[in-house]
C-alpha cells in the first residue's frame, strides 16, 4: 500500500514553506540548547566527543531533510506541528523529550566536568558513536519511507494516512522506536558518562510504553493496520516482541 500522501496544491505552498521553516527553527533551537548544555555544563569547548555527537546528529538531520524535502515535505510540517496529540502522548512525549535532549546531555556534561565516571576506554566511545549513528540511521530510514512518521501518536485522517509496509516496516511494525532505543542508550557511552544512564534507562521504559499504546491506537483506528499486524507480527524485535 502506498504510504506517500499527495503533494500540496499551489495554494498551500506558502503554508508548507512556513511549516518547514518552523520545523527548521525548532531543530536549530534544539541544537543550540544542547550545545549550551554540553559546553557550559562541562566548562570546556575542546570536548571532542561532544563535537562528534553534535556532528553525527547534524549529519543525520541533513540527510533526512534532503530526502524528505524531495519526497514528502508535508511530513516535515506535520513533525513540526501535529494537529492533535493524545493526552497520554503529551505526558510520555514530554518525559522523553526532557530525558533524551536535556537530562542525558546535561548529566554527561557535568560528569565530564567533575569526572564522576572517570576515563572510559576509547573503544566504549567508538561503540557509542557507532550505535548512535545506527540508531539515527534506522529512525531516519523509517521517517523517509513512512510519510506519516509524526512526532505525535495520532491517526492522520487529515492527510489520508495509510499503512506503511516498505523499508524496515516489512520486518517490524515500529522500526523508528528501535532507532530511538539505540540513540538514548548510546549517547552516555559516546560522551563517556555512565552516570547519564540514570536518565537513559527511564527514557527507554517510556519508549516501550509509548510503542505499546501507539500500536493499540493504530490497531483500533487505522484502516488496514490490524491485517498488517497479523502479517508483521513483531513490534520491535523480530522473533521476540
Amino acid at each position: 500500500m502506498n504510504s506517500t500522501p499527495k503533494m500540496p496544491s499551489t495554494e498551500a505552498q506558502s503554508s508548507l514553506t512556513a511549516g518547514i521553516i518552523t520545523r527548521a527553527l525548532q531543530i536549530l533551537v534544539m541544537f543550540i540548547a544542547m550545545g549550551f548544555e554540553l559546553f557550559l555544563g562541562s566548562g570546556r569547548l575542546n570536548w571532542d566527543w561532544a563535537w562528534i555527537f553534535l556532528g553525527i546528529s547534524l549529519l543525520s538531520v541533513a540527510v533526512n531533510a534532503a530526502f524528505m524535502l524531495r519526497n514528502s515535505p508535508d511530513t516535515i510540517v506535520e513533525r513540526g506541528k501535529p494537529k492533535e496529540v493524545q493526552g497520554w502522548d503529551k505526558l510520555i512525549g514530554g518525559i522523553l523529550l526532557i530525558g533524551q535532549y536535556f537530562l542525558v546531555p546535561l548529566l554527561a556534561a557535568l560528569d565530564q566536568r567533575f569526572a564522576w565516571t572517570g576515563v572510559l576506554p576509547l573503544g566504549w566511545h567508538i561503540l557509542g558513536a557507532v550505535i548512535y549513528a545506527t540508531g539515527l540511521g534506522l529512525t531516519g530510514w523509517s521517517m523517509i519511507v513512512n510519510a506519516y512518521f509524526s512526532t505525535a501518536a495520532r491517526i492522520q485522517s487529515d492527510r489520508g494516512q495509510q499503512v506503511c509496509r516498505s523499508g524496515p516496516y516489512a520486518f517490524i511494525r515500529h522500526p523508528g522506536y528501535i532507532g530511538f532505543f539505540f540513540q538514548v542508550l548510546s549517547v552516555p557511552l559516546l560522551l563517556g558518562s555512565l552516570w547519564a544512564l540514570i536518565f537513559a534507562f527511564p527514557a527507554t521504559i517510556c519508549l516501550l510504553i509509548r510503542t505499546s499504546l501507539e500500536d493499540r491506537l493504530l490497531r483500533a483506528e487505522l484502516a488496514g493496520y490490524e491485517q498488517y499486524a497479523q502479517e508483521v507480527k513483531y513490534r520491535l524485535i523480530p522473533g521476540l516482541w
